[in-house]
């Protein structure tokens, strides 16, 4: 059976079974084709929906290291997405990762843009989420602007993402003291709901901070604090009569131990990113192959090489193997594998 990219109802339907069942879904960013491809494997071979997301640097990236065009490197994605998904036989949201308040013109505004004119024509949405990322701003302004694009998110079916709080350590250039910042309030998200509701005024999925730190972190290096996300649950539950009104989101989830990955998910947690783990999986094997065939992929001494060895599917596949296992690995920590939807 073959699906093509998730709709908005499908997506609407993977977050709502994830955060009814208990399980949430790997968001795993893409910086290529190749990179795409792995993931699509991994979550077909884990037999799990999933999210396939690209950052300001991987959409700069994707459109060519000289053009950096982060619209035309993002769509480039979602078209050929569109195309290659087909052909797996697991629903598949594409969403874009963190976007500063410097960067709202150059990348999230244009994109929404695009799919609201793909809607009025009677289109899917090009991408079904976009990420505002507010943690560098006070959080007044943070709300402020989150509001006005969850109102254009909403006139393109698509859901935003929005973060609250902030994550520590370094990502596409963003960096963050760890400090007690990383600890989201409950004050923080009775702002968020009177703010931007919670689902009234269009569908939003909530990245709230507890210690989380961007790369890469030995077991035990980051202190997460899973129990503020229940503080927070608690908190905005009372004051809207909801059982956990907020589908959260877990940034910076590299080095976490299975049991705080669970114990997040048991409070709402239906996304969870995955960057620096499978990064490292998909350039593993790449440097194995170097190493291992030194004499083949180089011309030493004027000999000629060996093209077998030197050929970029030779490493690629590999590489991608590897991307796809480390894939299905995070699909079964987070429970979403063997529960796609039918």
């Amino acid at each position: 059976m073959t699906m093509p990219i998730a709709t908005p109802e499908v997506y609407a339907e993977m977050l709502d079974r994830a955060k009814q069942d208990g399980f949430a879904f790997p968001a795993i960013n893409v910086t290529s084709s190749q990179t795409l491809n792995a993931a699509l494997r991994g979550f077909a071979e884990a037999e799990s929906d999933g999210i396939v997301q690209v950052s300001t640097g991987g959409a700069d990236y994707l459109s060519g290291s000289t053009v950096k065009d982060m619209v035309v490197g993002s769509t480039a994605l979602a078209e050929y997405a569109r195309v290659v998904a087909a052909k797996y036989p697991v629903n598949i949201a594409l969403h874009t990762d963190h976007c500063p308040k410097d960067k709202l013109d150059g990348f999230m505004r244009p994109l929404i843009k695009i799919s609201q004119e793909r809607v009025a024509r009677g289109e899917e949405p090009l991408f079904q989420s976009h990420m505002w990322d507010g943690s560098a701003v006070e959080l007044h302004e943070n709300l402020q602007i989150a509001a006005g694009l969850l109102e254009e998110c909403a006139k393109a079916r698509i859901i935003m993402e929005m973060e609250i709080g902030v994550v520590g350590g370094e990502e596409d250039g963003v960096a963050n003291e760890i400090n007690e910042k990383l600890y989201t309030t409950p004050g923080d998200a009775i702002a968020t709901a009177e703010a931007v509701g919670v689902g009234e005024k269009g569908r939003y999925i909530l990245a709230a901070t507890f210690g989380n730190v961007h790369g890469v972190y030995k077991p035990g290096s980051v202190k997460l604090r899973p129990e503020v996300l229940k503080d927070i649950q608690d908190a905005v539950g009372a004051k809207y009569g909801k059982d956990k009104p907020f589908d959260l989101v877990f940034h910076g989830g590299s080095g976490s131990s299975l049991e705080e990955i669970r114990e997040a998910v048991s409070y709402g947690v239906v996304k969870m990113n995955i960057d620096t783990d499978t990064q490292y999986a998909f350039t593993r094997p790449v440097a194995e192959h170097m190493f291992r065939n030194y004499d083949g992929v180089l011309k030493v001494d004027g000999e000629v090489g060996n093209k077998k060895q030197y050929d970029p599917r030779s490493w690629g596949k590999a590489a991608e193997t590897a991307m796809a296992a480390r894939i299905v690995e995070a699909a079964e920590n987070l429970q979403s594998a063997g529960k796609k939807l039918k």
